[in-house]
């Protein structure tokens, strides 16, 4: 989809459809740090919420019903 995109504005206006093909590696280098840094924080966020459920999970809760 991004490809065809591409030659729609490669066909309108080829100095802006090339400018983009040079700008979007650059973009995507200057975003990788921030990904990282996503995927650390969402993990350091599970590990906390895990350490704080398992208290509650050892001693059997989260929704099993008990005869």
């Amino acid at each position: 989809m991004k490809f065809l995109l591409w030659l729609v504005l490669l066909v309108l206006s080829w100095p802006l459809a090339l400018l983009a093909l040079i700008l979007y590696p650059i973009l995507w280098l200057l975003g990788l740090p921030l990904r990282l840094v996503g995927i650390s924080v969402r993990g350091a966020l599970e590990l906390a919420a895990a350490i704080v459920r398992l208290p509650g999970r050892l001693l059997g809760g989260f929704g099993e019903a008990r005869n």
